[in-house]
């Protein structure tokens, strides 16, 4: 073990060689997650569960205000492989590259709310009870547990997604009942006809209906509803259960042509399964949900390991003395991972993640900027990183993007298959820094080839988009990337397309310093909405640090006018609060956008006291529940600290990176083959520790009040702690 006591630790860097350790002995013990994450959401969070191409919400709850509660059985289970963006498949009228392609749609996106699978009511001595709410529901990543009791009966069911991608709900009761379950074929809100078939299937006890049906969906920005084809039309929806039921079904079809059916089985402590499955091929729907009913013991176990497997194995471990802050990491890497979704069609070739469940699907350009950064930092990054980046290549060699007079390329805010949402951003730019990121964990400069070449050179050749100040940067490593990657004659025209002499770079900061009359404020808008995106520029390395410390002592501490409400930060200056109050502004009071790139740039100008007190006070603020004592995900607080939006919300992946690049002060190279670190302990802690997966080998580093020691690090690399 080395060990480099904190006194020693002086800004220059310190070069250790560090011992080597064989088959990375030091990956951590075993742990489970999955129980360690288990935790009560009834009346609190609607349900979560994800498969690849299959996903579960459990109740409904409108932006966090409770309107339907979870019961027994499979309530909404959705099959959702992006060919839609919400609930139509219309194709583009718009001519040229802004054409959506099919399938977007501005209309339709929580089509979730509108299924009804298999409702369940519980028959006890003659008595129904009908779509009973649970007394407890326990959240893992792994599964759903429910709890009900019923008149002296108690009835407990498990619910999870297969690997299979089918869905299944286990029931158990302590005595002999009866369970009916209800449910009807896909008709959303905007349908406007049914042409869905059902058949019974006795000899595999199945109930399996082609869906079809026409929607109103708008699939052009700036342009009316109209009418096609249902995001399920040609789907075959398929239920199962482990006790026939084909005896009991009742089937009928209301005026709007929408098929109805209920069915009954017997439950008692031995168990019944109920399952449901879609797919294109109504043969393989049959056989995955058949075979996940069946088997739903050995699967079910099989989840647990999986989602265990990838919280143990794939991303760094993490503790420090306050369970809080553990549990809320490790929450956040389980929605990270549950988002990932592998399509494999059209536009979607790259396993990705993904945003949000109860808003839309799909990976959206603005949140890839920490996404893409946070998937640096896994295992596997050819499955878990390098998706996030190439994934937008789709869209830039199929000329689907907004070209401007200047030259200025800008891709969509989220695509999918065959479609891309027709809302355009300038954000793409921040891509290459997160690209270079992950050569630097890899070495792997065919990824980077892979980049470059169609996507970063033909989106940026004319014009480099810019985002918080970063172009300076993203010029340095475009530059960089054309050398690595044999494209030596484009390092010149990178090196003029954007102007990068040392005076040039500090004038372009000195100008917006104090714009519009604002002290101590960059970029102020002369409109005075002041908000945290001045904070971000302080991301660059060229953003003037002594404009960073008044701009931080100004506003950030500033509970009167800055940004300093209830927690930190408020996403709107407390100044601008009283003039913008629109239902917009009080609906996101607070975002995790906006932290996670306010707290880096403080981070980034070593502001470590600051950073450090202010990205504490904020997890345990926003990510926990004090009240409930449980991890949360937000998409946005209100201004009176109501919840608001998504409940399992991935736009807040950027606090991983808070915890690893921030407190944990990390950085390493593959090429350089080289890990610094640059500690930043908050006071509370007497200690923290980090295992790190690098090239199949775990890196340990431990901070404490005397220093930083590490151990695992292979006898070529340069082990680099400073102050």
């Amino acid at each position: 073990m080395n060990f480099l006591p904190a006194k020693i630790l002086k800004p220059i860097t310190l070069l250790l060689l560090m011992g080597v350790t064989v088959g990375g002995s030091e990956k951590p013990k075993f742990a489970d997650y999955c129980k360690r994450l288990e935790h009560e959401i009834q009346g609190r969070k609607h349900g979560f569960l994800a498969g690849n191409l299959t996903y579960y919400v459990g109740g409904f709850h409108a932006s966090w205000d409770p309107v339907e509660d979870e019961t027994i059985g499979l309530t909404h289970p959705v099959h959702h492989d992006l060919r839609s963006r919400g609930v139509g498949r219309l194709e583009s009228e718009i001519q040229g590259t802004e054409h959506t392609g099919v399938g977007n749609d501005f209309s339709g996106w929580e089509f979730y709310k509108d299924t009804r699978v298999l409702y369940g009511s519980v028959i006890i001595d003659g008595q129904i009870f009908s779509h009973p709410k649970p007394t407890s529901m326990l959240w893992r990543p792994d599964k759903m547990i429910c709890v009900y009791e019923l008149d002296g009966v108690t009835i407990r069911e498990e619910k999870f997604i297969a690997a299979s991608d089918a869905a299944v709900s286990v029931i158990t009761s302590s005595r002999p009942v009866t369970l009916k379950f209800d449910g009807h074929s896909f008709y959303h809100r905007n349908s406007v006809s049914s042409t869905a078939t059902l058949r019974v299937i006795p000899q595999s006890n199945v109930i399996a209906i082609l869906e079809g049906g026409d929607v109103k969906s708008r699939p052009d920005p700036d342009a009316g509803k109209r009418v096609g084809p249902s995001v399920y039309s040609g789907m075959t929806t398929v239920l199962s259960a482990s006790r026939n039921f084909t005896e009991s079904i009742s089937t009928s079809v209301d005026q709007r042509g929408v098929q109805h059916y209920s069915l009954t089985v017997g439950c008692d402590k031995n168990g019944t399964a109920v399952g449901w499955a879609m797919d294109d091929d109504h043969d393989s729907a049959v056989s995955r949900v058949c075979d996940t009913v069946k088997n739903h013991m050995r699967l079910g176990r099989q989840k647990t390991d999986e989602m265990n497997r990838l919280l143990n194995e794939q991303i760094p471990w993490f503790r420090c003395p306050d369970r809080r802050f553990v549990d809320v990491y490790y929450y956040l890497w389980s929605l990270y991972l549950m988002y990932y979704i592998d399509v494999g069609k059209g536009w979607e070739q790259e396993p990705h993640t993904q945003t949000a469940v109860n808003n839309f699907l799909g990976i959206h350009r603005y949140d890839s900027m920490f996404q893409i950064k946070v998937g640096a930092w896994t295992q596997d990054k050819e499955k878990y990183a390098y998706g996030n980046v190439l994934t937008w290549k789709h869209l830039t060699e199929n000329r689907r993007y907004r070209e401007l007079d200047n030259g200025v390329r800008m891709l969509s805010d989220n695509k999918g298959v065959s479609w891309h949402s027709g809302a355009y951003g300038g954000e793409a730019s921040e891509h290459v820094k997160g690209a270079w990121q992950i050569y630097q964990h890899t070495g792997d400069s065919a990824f980077l080839k892979e980049c470059y070449q169609g996507h970063f050179r033909e989106l940026f050749w004319e014009r480099l988009t810019t985002f918080a100040m970063n172009s300076f940067e993203v010029a340095e490593i475009l530059e960089k990337i054309a050398a690595l990657t044999g494209n030596d004659k484009d390092v010149e025209h990178w090196q003029k397309l954007v102007r990068r002499e040392p005076d040039h770079i500090r004038q372009m900061f000195d100008d917006r310093w104090q714009a519009n009359g604002i002290p101590d404020y960059f970029a102020g808008p002369r409109d005075g909405m002041m908000v945290t995106n001045s904070f971000w520029a302080m991301r660059s390395k060229y953003f003037p640090k002594e404009y960073a410390e008044r701009m931080v002592r100004t506003w950030a501490f500033n509970k009167e006018s800055g940004f300093y409400g209830e927690f930190f930060p408020l996403a709107m200056s407390r100044q601008a609060m009283r003039k913008f109050k629109t239902p917009v502004d009080h609906s996101f009071g607070y975002t995790p956008d906006t932290a996670y790139f306010t707290l880096d740039g403080m981070f980034t100008q070593g502001l470590k006291k600051e950073a450090v007190e202010l990205t504490l006070d904020h997890i345990e603020n926003y990510n926990w529940s004090e009240p409930w004592q449980i991890p949360l995900a937000p998409e946005a607080y209100k201004r009176d600290l109501t919840l608001f939006g998504d409940q399992y919300s991935n736009f807040n992946a950027g606090k991983l990176l808070l915890y690893i690049e921030g407190l944990g002060g990390i950085t390493y190279s593959v090429p350089d083959k080289r890990i610094s670190v640059s500690p930043a302990l908050p006071k509370a802690w007497e200690w923290m520790e980090f295992c790190l997966p690098i090239e199949g080998q775990w890196i340990r580093i431990k901070y404490s009040s005397k220093g930083v020691e590490s151990k695992g690090v292979k006898p070529d690399w340069t082990f680099a702690p400073s102050s």
